[in-house]
């Protein structure tokens, strides 16, 4: 197995939950290793994550083969009363031009 990602010191902005949403929406087929190495979090922090993703009604899965394909579950809301009828779609359609604005900048 690889490495343990190196480790954040301080706050952030964005929790790993939303760090795995989004890298999720980015690659609904996306292997838990490659989750692990975009966020840069261990295999079984992104294992537990996708559970509580799950469980909480954000996010369904379906086994292809010996992989599993990602759905994100439409018209959830983010969990915060502060952010109380925001959809989870209007985060990761921000996060997702970010990374659409980065990957144009590294062309």
């Amino acid at each position: 197995m690889g490495a343990v990602p190196e480790m954040q010191t301080g706050w952030t902005f964005l929790t790993n939950h939303a760090r795995v949403l989004a890298a999720i929406a980015d690659d609904p087929g996306t292997r838990i290793r490659d989750i692990a190495a975009r966020c840069r979090l261990t295999e079984r922090a992104v294992q537990k994550i996708i559970s509580d993703l799950e469980q909480d009604g954000y996010l369904t899965h379906t086994r292809q083969g010996r992989s599993n394909a990602y759905r994100i579950e439409e018209g959830t809301i983010l969990r915060h009363p502060a952010e109380a009828g925001l959809a989870v779609e209007g985060l990761l359609s921000l996060l997702a031009q970010h990374d659409e604005g980065e990957r144009r900048g590294s062309s």
